[in-house]
């Protein structure tokens, strides 16, 4: 049985008070349209279809070949929202799964029961509900003594007695598919001239057919998002989940509270993360590993055996048995080999440090290239821009760079060198010189890389 999803996702979400559509507002790293497509790919096997309306070209862009997509010019109610996917959609399915774009805790488990609920439905209908004493304005549903669903009443429209219904409509639908095209222009215009879903299922039972409604069963899933407070709420549930779900994994998380772990993130068993960390983008984290307290890793690639303290890496890569910090830097473009050491306060931009190599602290290397087994000394840094354009450092194996080095790129540093303390090169040095001042002068050769 083939099943469609349409994802409602043209409103401009005015309470958000943002000038970004409502629907890529991110939870845990994603946009919360993004959360809803993994939702869906749970229990389909086909692109949903995403209704775009304010400035649908930022959401096309966002989710690109996750979704198909089509245009609602005219915000006219989500009824009207659901006839832009008719062509796209007419035919080519037997249900038609509706759910709102800004229902980020949705889970695919969820949304698979209701469609295996609605293939044993009589009716063409069936709906999630939720059952809560905070009703976030969503609308009620009205039984009739039978405990039949009879019609969804709008918050706006309620009576006072009908205020106080405590089943609530989650907005999440799954249509027979036929059913559903043929009885769209079957709603009525609200009395605010547009067309709203819900009295689809009036629709329905005026004419005598069975709407089934269940509820759900983790009433956090039905949470919308409709202001920034709504959003730091989903944060938070979804954080948990996240962490809940590497600790099950074999990962150590010492406090689940301050820790931030993007959706798409990877570590490794028998890693432990401490307090404070935020673990962004797509970063992939090995076995063994030690990472935080208070760091943060974005976009980045890590070994086993890691311990990285209260550093920031962004777009980097580090190898085996790396420590770093604290207060380390990897900026875009760094790459750490196995067993390199990087001490407090080193920064290091679009460079590779070989294999065994140690950076003393205050340290800065900027488009360098280092061999293996280099010691840099602290305070040494590459002077790798002239105002115009990045130059390249060059430092060969077994080099032993004093502490407070400058090297005036482009340079090359010659197997074996000693740049003594405090020396400005600006020339290159052969294998096994020492060279000391400003600027640096060779004042003896070393022999067999020993003195």
């Amino acid at each position: 049985m083939k099943i469609s999803t349409i994802i409602l996702a043209a409103g401009k979400g005015t309470r958000m008070r943002s000038k970004y559509p409502k629907v890529l507002h991110p939870i845990a790293g994603e946009p919360m349209a993004w959360h809803i497509i993994q939702a869906v790919k749970e229990f389909s096997d086909e692109l949903p279809t995403v209704v775009v309306g304010y400035k649908a070209e930022e959401v096309k862009d966002s989710l690109g070949d996750n979704a198909h997509f089509v245009l609602q010019n005219e915000q006219k109610g989500t009824a009207h929202a659901v006839q832009q996917a008719e062509d796209l959609l007419k035919g080519n399915s037997d249900i038609v799964v509706v759910l709102l774009g800004d229902m980020p805790l949705i889970k695919g488990q969820t949304l698979k029961a209701l469609t295996e609920t609605q293939k044993n439905n009589t009716g063409p209908v069936s709906m999630l509900t939720v059952l809560s004493e905070n009703p976030r304005g969503f609308g009620r549903i009205s039984r009739n003594k039978k405990g039949q669903v009879e019609a969804i009443i709008e918050e706006a429209d309620c009576t006072s007695e009908q205020l106080k219904i405590n089943e609530l409509n989650v907005s999440v639908y799954c249509f027979q598919a036929d059913w559903l095209w043929d009885n769209l222009e079957n709603i009525p215009v609200s009395s605010k001239g547009e067309f709203y879903l819900t009295d689809i299922i009036k629709v329905a039972t005026d004419k005598g057919l069975n709407v089934h409604a269940e509820a759900i069963s983790d009433p956090q899933e039905a949470i919308g998002i409709n202001s920034r407070v709504h959003l730091s709420e989903a944060e938070r549930i979804m954080r948990r989940r996240i962490n809940q779900t590497w600790m099950e994994a074999g990962v150590s998380i010492i406090d689940p509270q301050t820790t931030y772990i993007h959706t798409n993130v990877k570590i490794g068993q028998d890693t432990t993360i401490y307090p404070n960390t935020h673990l962004q983008g797509n970063t992939i984290i090995g076995e063994d590993c030690e990472i935080g307290p208070n760091t943060t890793i974005n976009n980045t690639c890590i070994g086993n055996n890691c311990k990285i303290i209260s550093s920031v890496l962004e777009y980097a890569k580090v190898e085996n048995h790396v420590d770093i910090g604290p207060f380390g830097h990897l900026r875009k473009g760094a790459h750490l080999a196995d067993g390199v050491h990087m001490g407090n306060y080193g920064e290091i931009k679009n460079s590779y440090i070989g294999p065994g190599t140690k950076i003393g602290h205050f340290s800065y290397l900027g488009d360098t290239t280092t061999g293996k087994n280099v010691n840099i000394g602290a305070g040494t840094i590459t002077g790798n821009y002239d105002g115009v354009n990045k130059n390249k450092t060059e430092i060969a194996d077994d080099v032993f760079i004093g502490s407070d080095t400058m090297l005036i790129a482009p340079v090359k540093i010659g197997k074996g060198a000693r740049p003594g303390a405090g020396s400005v090169v600006n020339k290159d040095v052969g294998e096994g010189e020492v060279v000391v001042g400003m600027p640096a002068r060779a004042i003896r050769r070393r022999k067999d890389n020993s003195e």
